[in-house]
C-alpha cells in the first residue's frame, strides 16, 4: 500500500493506483472529462491537472500513478490556472447552443464552465463546423461541433463492446469522431455511448426534442428482457415514459444496459397497445366493460372444466411474466382442476422434470465471472442472446481467463476466444461428450457411460485442457443447449464435466423469469408446454405470449389453438394473427405499469413498482388473476398487493431464491444417430425476443431489426445448386417461407439457418427441426 496525501487528506491506496483513484477514495473530486472508471486512461482532455509537490508542472491526475509519500494539491493557484487554461481552449470551438442543446442539464461541459470558465471569450476567430453523420436509428451525431475529443465513445467501443466501430480521423484542427467508410453502429450495446459523452455530440435519435431533463421524474425499475435482470432509471412526463437510462448495480449491470434495454419503451407508447377488453362474440370483435370481459372468461373456463374436466384446459405463461403473476396462474388453474401450467414455451425436451435437484440456475454470482481462470460456452447466441453476459466474459478474456464455445453458428461473439467448435444441433451432445471423454482422459478417470464411440478431435482436446487447468472454472448452457430435443442429455454431460474439472454448471436462462418461473412453481403436474399443443386442450390461457413467435413450433401452436373451442390472451397488445383463433383479450400492464419481482440467471430477487398509470383501462396481470379467482369463488384470492403474493413465495426481505441446484438424476446419455436431411438453426434475433422489443421502432430499424435471410454455408449451397442472393422457398411439414439466401460460413455444414419469431417465419415449425429448402 502506498501513503498519499490529497488536500490534506491522507490515504493510503493499492500500488499502480492514480491520483484519481486516490482523490474518488478520500472524496475529493477532480473535474475531467476524457476519465471513466470502466474505460482505459486517455489522458487527453487534461481537464483534471492537479499540482504535484516537486513536480515543475501540473500533471494530469487520471495518467499520474501515485509514488508513497506523494502530496497533491487539486485546488492550488496552479492547479486551478491550469483547469481554467484547459476549459478556455475547450470552449473556443464549442458552440454556443446550450438553450437548445438535448444534453442541456445533464451536460459535464456545462457543469464544469461555470466553475472554471471565463466570463467571456477572448477567441474572436471564426468557430470550427464539423459536419452530422448518421450511423443508425439510435443514436444521434447532428452536432458533432460540439465533440470535444474526449473519445470515451471510441474506448467504450473497443474496450466494452468489443468492437471499434468509432474512431478518430485527421489531426489537429480537423480531427473528428466518425465511422469507417461511412457505416452504421450496430453494437447490441451502443446505446451506452450516448451515457458516455459528456457534451451534446452524442444524443439519443428516439428521445431527442422530447422533454428536458428537469422536466422528467426517474423512477427506479428492472429489465424484462434478457435474465441479467439490469436495473434501470425509467424517466417519465406526464404518464409517459420518455427514456430509459441504467441504475448503476455493480454486482449486476455494472453501469450498462442493453440497447433492448433502453430503446423497447417506445413500444409501451404503440399504436398496438391494448387498451380495452375484447370479446368475440358471433365472429365480431367488441369492446366490453371489464366485469363484462372477466364473467366471460370465468365461465368459459369452468364450462371447459366441468365438460371435459380440468386436465382439457393449458395455461401457456411467458417467462417474462413475473413471479407473482406466474405464481397466481398457477393457483388458478389449481383451482379449476387443471394442472397442466408451463412457462418453457420455446423448450423442446421435458425428460428432467422430476428429476432435477432444484431450481436451475447460472452456478454462480455474476460477478464471480471476472475471476473465471475457464469457461465454457454450450450452445448459446451469447452476444445477442444475454449481451452484458457476454460483456463480462469479454472483460474476464482480456485477462486471464480462457472461454470456448460449442456452439450452432459461428457469430463472432467479440470475446477472445479459446477454442471454438461449430456443430450442427442435433451434434450438440457429441460435442460435449468429446470434451468430456477428452476431460476424464487428461484427469484419467472413467470415462462416463455412453460416449465409449466418441473420438475427441483437437479442438475438444483444447477445450477440455482448459477446464482441466486453473482453479475457477465454469460450464454454460445457454439458450440452444435448454431448447434443443437433448436438453436433459446435455445438462448430465455438463455435470459430468464439473464432477470431472471441479467447474461450477448453470444456465444463461433466455428471459427475465427464467429462474423466476420455477421459483413461482409455474410448472406442470401433468402435460408440459410441449404436450399441451401435441395433444391439443380444449380451453386455453396465454400470458404475455404470441403463438406465432414464442413458442418451440409454431405451427404445432396455431394448429392446437384454432381447434380450442377457448382462447383467452392476456397480452398488452392487440395481436392482430390472434383475432382470427383468440376468443377474448384481457389488456394487461407492462413492466412499467405494474408491480413484481424478477428473478435473474444468479438468483436474485429484483422487485420493482410500476413508473406510470395503466395505459386506458389495462390492468395489471396479478390483479386479474386475483379477481378471476373470486368470480370463480375459488380461495385463497384475497391479495391487497404484489409484494402480498411476493412475501407468501419468498418470505419476506429475500435477496436471492432458495433452492437453486443444477443436480439431476435419473437421465441416460445415449448418443442417438444424426437425422436424415438438412437441419434448421432457429435462432430467436435479438429485437424480436419478445412482445416490447418487436414493437420498438427503432430497434427494428437495427441491423439487428431486419427482416430474416436464410443463411447456407457454400458447401451445403453447392450441393443444392443454389447461389447467394437467390430467393429460396424453405418449407416445414405445411409450413412455407420465401427468403433470400445468405452465403455464411459460420453456419455448419447440413444446417440452414433460419430465424423465428418474425411474421416472415412463423409459418414453420420446430425450431431446430428438418427442413427443405429450394429455389422459389
Amino acid at each position: 500500500m502506498l501513503e498519499i496525501e490529497i488536500d490534506g487528506k491522507k490515504a493510503e491506496v493499492p500500488d499502480g493506483s492514480t491520483v484519481m483513484d486516490a482523490a474518488q477514495q478520500v472524496g475529493v473530486y477532480i473535474p475531467h472529462f476524457c476519465y471513466h472508471k470502466k474505460l482505459s486512461i486517455a489522458a487527453n482532455c487534461r481537464m483534471c491537472l492537479v499540482q504535484v509537490e516537486k513536480a515543475p508542472k501540473p500533471l494530469p491526475a487520471c495518467a499520474t500513478p501515485v509514488t508513497n509519500g506523494m502530496k497533491v494539491f487539486t485546488h492550488s493557484e496552479l492547479a486551478v490556472k491550469a483547469q481554467k487554461g484547459v476549459m478556455e481552449f475547450l470552449l473556443i470551438n464549442h458552440p454556443l447552443d446550450c438553450p437548445i442543446c438535448d444534453q442541456g442539464g445533464e451536460c459535464q461541459l456545462q457543469d464544469l464552465s461555470v466553475g472554471y470558465g471565463g466570463v467571456k471569450s477572448r477567441y474572436q476567430e471564426e468557430k470550427r463546423v464539423v459536419f452530422h453523420k448518421d450511423i443508425g436509428p439510435l443514436i444521434s451525431m447532428e452536432e458533432m461541433s460540439r465533440c470535444i475529443h474526449c473519445t470515451r465513445c471510441v474506448r467504450f467501443g473497443q474496450e466494452i463492446a468489443g468492437i471499434m466501430e468509432l474512431g478518430m480521423a485527421n489531426r489537429n484542427f480537423h480531427s473528428e469522431i466518425t465511422t469507417f467508410m461511412a457505416r452504421t453502429v450496430d453494437s447490441e450495446l451502443s446505446g451506452n455511448a450516448i451515457d458516455l459523452c459528456p457534451v451534446g455530440a452524442l444524443t439519443s435519435k428516439p428521445f431527442r426534442y422530447s422533454a428536458r431533463t428537469w422536466e422528467l421524474q426517474r423512477r427506479k425499475s428492472v429489465s424484462p428482457h434478457d435474465s441479467l435482470g439490469a436495473n434501470l432509471v425509467v424517466q417519465v412526463k406526464g404518464n409517459k415514459v420518455m427514456r430509459v437510462l441504467p441504475r448503476e448495480n455493480e454486482e449486476v449491470n455494472e453501469c450498462w444496459i442493453s440497447d433492448k434495454d433502453r430503446f423497447s419503451y417506445e413500444a409501451l407508447n404503440s399504436e398496438e397497445r391494448l387498451t380495452k377488453p375484447m370479446v368475440k362474440q358471433g365472429g365480431e370483435w367488441k369492446e366490453v366493460e371489464w366485469n363484462v370481459a372477466l364473467d366471460y372468461v370465468a365461465h368459459g373456463l369452468k364450462d371447459v372444466s366441468r365438460e371435459f374436466g380440468g386436465d382439457a384446459l393449458g395455461f401457456l405463461l411467458s417467462p417474462h411474466a413475473t413471479l407473482e403473476e406466474l405464481a397466481l396462474a398457477k393457483k388458478l388453474a389449481a383451482g379449476l382442476g387443471c394442472d397442466n401450467v408451463d412457462f418453457r414455451l420455446r423448450q423442446r425436451d421435458f425428460s428432467a422434470d422430476g428429476k432435477r435437484a432444484g431450481t436451475p440456475w447460472l452456478g454462480l454470482k455474476l460477478a464471480e465471472i471476472k475471476d473465471l481462470d475457464g469457461a465454457l460456452v454450450v450452445g448459446s447466441f451469447l452476444r445477442k442472446d444475454a449481451a452484458l453476459f457476454a460483456q463480462r466474459l469479454r472483460q474476464a478474456a482480456k485477462k486471464f481467463t480462457k472461454v470456448s464455445f460449442i456452439d450452432v453458428a459461428g457469430d463472432d461473439q467479440l470475446i477472445n476466444t479459446h477454442a471454438r467448435l461449430t456443430l450442427a444441433p442435433a451434434d450438440l451432445i457429441r460435442g460435449l461428450g468429446a470434451v468430456v471423454k477428452a476431460a476424464a482422459q487428461i484427469k484419467s478417470v472413467a470415462v462416463p457411460a455412453g460416449l465409449d464411440s466418441l473420438s475427441p478431435c483437437e479442438t475438444a482436446q483444447k477445450i477440455a485442457q482448459s477446464l482441466v487447468d486453473g482453479e475457477k472454472k465454469a460450464v454454460f448452457l445457454g439458450s440452444v443447449a435448454q431448447q434443443s430435443g437433448d436438453a436433459a442429455q446435455l445438462q448430465v454431460l455438463a455435470n459430468e464435466l464439473g464432477k470431472i474439472t471441479g467447474a461450477t454448471v448453470g444456465f444463461i436462462g433466455e428471459a427475465a423469469n427464467s429462474v423466476g418461473g420455477y421459483v413461482a412453481g409455474a410448472l406442470p403436474g401433468k402435460l408440459n408446454a410441449r404436450t399441451m399443443l401435441e395433444q391439443p386442450r380444449q380451453g386455453y390461457l396465454l400470458l404475455n405470449a404470441e403463438p406465432e413467435f414464442d413458442f418451440a413450433n409454431a405451427q404445432q401452436t396455431l394448429a392446437a389453438l384454432k381447434q380450442a373451442k377457448l382462447v383467452v390472451l392476456m397480452s398488452a397488445f392487440k395481436h392482430a394473427p390472434a383475432l382470427e383463433y383468440a376468443d377474448v383479450m384481457l389488456p394487461v400492464a407492462p413492466f412499467t405499469e405494474t408491480a413484481g419481482t424478477f428473478v435473474n440467471a444468479e438468483g436474485r430477487v429484483q422487485s420493482f413498482n410500476g413508473v406510470v398509470r395503466p395505459l386506458g383501462e389495462a390492468r395489471p396481470a396479478w390483479k386479474i388473476f386475483r379477481v378471476l379467482g373470486n368470480v370463480l369463488n375459488l380461495s385463497g384470492f384475497d391479495y391487497e398487493s404484489a409484494e402480498a403474493v411476493r412475501d407468501e413465495l419468498l418470505g419476506q426481505g429475500t435477496e436471492f431464491a432458495a433452492g437453486l441446484d443444477n443436480g439431476i438424476s435419473g437421465v441416460n446419455v445415449a448418443l442417438a444417430p444424426a437425422p436424415a436431411g438438412l437441419q434448421r438453426v432457429g435462432d430467436v434475433p435479438i429485437h424480436f425476443a419478445d412482445t416490447l422489443v418487436r414493437r420498438a421502432p427503432s430497434l427494428l430499424r437495427t441491423r439487428d431489426g431486419q427482416a430474416p435471410v436464410a443463411r447456407i454455408n457454400g458447401a451445403t449451397a453447392a450441393q443444392l445448386g443454389l447461389e447467394e442472393g437467390a430467393q429460396v422457398r424453405v418449407r416445414q411439414g405445411d409450413g412455407t417461407a420465401t427468403l433470400t439466401l445468405k452465403l455464411d460460413e459460420g453456419t455448419p455444414a447440413g444446417c440452414v439457418r433460419v430465424p423465428a419469431a418474425h411474421a416472415a417465419t412463423a409459418a414453420l415449425g420446430d425450431l431446430f427441426g428438418t427442413i427443405t429448402v429450394e429455389r422459389a
